[in-house]
This record gives C-alpha cells, structure tokens and sequence, in this order.
C-alpha cells in the first residue's frame, strides 16, 4: 500500500458518526500537525490546520466532513435486543441484516440488525421498506443475559457499520464504509501534502467538520472559528454508473471528481465555478457538473457565514454512499486532490476579490 490507501484504509475503517468524530479528530490532527503551522477546534469537535504560504490571505478554506452516517442506542429490551435511531439518512433495505459495531465503555460489540422474520409477515407488508423503527440489534441475546451489565451497552452509545477497506480486483478500485466524508477529510490531508514545499498565495486552512449528517452543524461554528475568504467543500459525488442504466449516466467512477452546480443548500459562487472549470481544462484534469437535488453539503453553511462566502463542493463520485460499503475510484481521488490544488494556486489575493466583484 502507498502512503495514501494507508490513509484511506485507516480513515474509513475509524468509528465516527456524528457527535463522535474525536476518533477521526485525533487521526487527522496526528497527520496534519507536521504540515502546518497551527491547529485548532472549535467547540462542536471541527478542527483545522491552518498553513501560511506568501501572504496572510486570502484565507482558502478545504473542508471535508468526519462524521459518517451510523445509528445510537436508543432502547434495550427486557429480552436483550437493542432498539436504535439513525444518525443521516439510512434507508431501511440497506441497514436490515448488516454486521454492526457497538462502541461502549467496555470496547466494540459486534451484532446484526434483525426484524421479524419474512415468513411470518403478511405478503402485503412484505412489499413495504421495513422502517428503522422495526429493527432491532441482536448481539447473541439469551434469556437471563444481562447485555447491559456484561457487555457494558448503554443508552446513546455508537453504532457503526462493521466493515473494512477492501482493494477489489480491479486495484484501482476501493471498497469501504464512510466515503461520505472520510474521502473527503483524506483530501484535506493529502492537499496539505502538496503545499509541504510548494509556494501557494494565500492560507490554507485544511477542515474537518463535524456532524455534517444531522444538519451541517459543525459547518456553521467551524465557518466561525475559520473566517474563510472562499471555502472548497469536499464531498462525495453520487455515482450512478450502475443497473439499469450502466455507464450512461456523466457521474461515473472514472470521469473524474464531481463539481456541483447545484444542491439543496447552494448555488455555488458562479465565478468560482468558472475558474475551477477553466482550471481543470488548462491542466487537462477530468470532472464533470453535476447537481444534487436533494441534500446539501457543508458549503450550503459556510457560504452564508459573516458577511458570505464564494463557495464550491468539488469531490470524488462514489457508488452507494450511505450505505455499509460504497466503491471509490482511485484516479477519482487522486484527480480532486490534484484539481483542487491548481486552484489553490491561483487564489491569489487579485483572484479572490474578483469573484464577488460585478
């Protein structure tokens, strides 16, 4: 493995749903302290590095968010079985009979969401999408086996899908949980690692936000704490290369990092939008436009923090984000970090002003 699927294998395979990222806080501060200047947090849990190039601004915000979506103890049986709410959007298909990780005081516990089953259920309720509420947790319940007492569960504990990062047989593909948005805290990192020894006109300040899935909550304090000059959300593209319509669709894996023209919480800054196109053509990097209809990324926060900020989401596609595994293209990757960092260098003090001037 290169110094970056470590990164990704690491990054994915962490617990951090949202209101727990310190696990992801602490791997990010360990990989961005050497490449910057300074670090700090807010009080939601965000944090940020913060690397001066030739002037003090404009200050260039890169932000992806840690938190990936998971579910919370919100109930324990009489019998055992453990009842839980989601944190982010699940939809119920995709969480019925998934291997899920507990964190509690006394370690992970491994278990599987279960529901009543198939057979027993009338034929007109099996047609219906099995609601969260439905489900439950079976952790190896038996009567008479105090979960709560020997294995340490309690209320409001963290629940994860319990997968790993997997190289698939095409080696430029990754498989793995939370892409939405450890992809885009690792491309915080590795653009930091860019400007390791190149010049670039203006501050860097690498983000990673907290409970982006419950509301885009740390966006809003860590666009605070930052005062950013223009922001650069990294998120997950929507892949949708798959059945029935296969390779058809623009967003595909392979077509390089996606760049929103538009979502549920922004229009990004049109200027913006211009120049990261232009940028991409003149160093011949792949993307593609795109929108999103319904969702809304960290950018939909921090482009209306203080007095407004020319924003933009460029990011990787992903097949089956909010999911127990999603698949990530390598070149996607690479290509966003690469993008995003030509246009770092032309944010420029000239640039940035221009982008709000008429």
């Amino acid at each position: 493995m290169d110094k970056t699927e470590l990164l990704l294998k690491e990054i994915t395979e962490a617990n951090g749903v949202s209101g727990y990222e310190s696990e992801i806080r602490k791997l990010m501060v360990r990989e961005m302290k050497p490449l910057s200047d300074t670090i700090k947090s807010d009080k939601t849990g965000s944090v940020m590095a913060v690397k001066e190039g030739t002037a003090s601004r404009p200050r260039v915000m890169v932000v992806g968010h840690m938190d990936e979506i998971g579910f919370m103890v919100k109930e324990l049986t009489e019998e055992g079985f453990i009842k839980f709410l989601p944190l982010g959007g699940w939809w119920g298909h995709l969480a019925l009979g998934q291997r899920m990780r507990i964190i509690t005081s006394k370690g992970p516990v491994i278990g599987v969401v279960g529901s009543k089953p198939p057979h027993l259920l009338p034929m007109e309720e099996r047609k219906h999408v099995l609601e969260i509420k439905d489900m439950f947790i079976d952790v190896g319940t038996m009567e008479k086996y105090d979960i709560k007492r020997r294995l340490g569960i309690k209320l409001g504990d963290p629940i994860i899908p319990d997968s790993q990062f997997t190289i698939l047989g095409n080696k430029k593909m990754y498989m793995s949980k939370a892409w939405d948005n450890r992809m885009g805290c690792a491309v915080a990192v590795d653009v930091l690692r860019r400007f390791e020894r190149a010049r670039h006109p203006n501050t860097i300040l690498a983000c990673g936000s907290a409970q982006e899935e419950v509301g885009l909550r740390g966006a809003q304090t860590l666009a605070h704490l930052a005062d950013p000059d223009v922001c650069i959300a990294v998120d997950t593209g929507i892949a949708q290369d798959v059945p029935p319509d296969d390779f058809k669709k623009a967003e595909k894996l392979g077509a390089g990092p996606a760049v929103l023209i538009y979502d549920a919480g922004m229009i990004p800054n049109l200027k913006l939008r211009d120049l990261v196109v232009k940028t991409a053509e003149q160093k011949k990097i792949p993307m593609h436009l795109t929108c999103m209809e319904r969702g809304a990324t960290d950018g939909g926060k921090i482009h209306l923090s203080r007095a407004g900020v020319p924003s933009i989401m460029i990011g990787a596609p992903v097949r089956y984000i909010h999911s127990h595994n999603g698949i990530l293209n390598r070149t996607d990757y690479d290509n966003t970090v690469k993008l995003i960092s030509e246009l770092i260098k032309k944010l420029d003090v000239r640039m940035v002003r221009s982008l709000t001037e008429d």
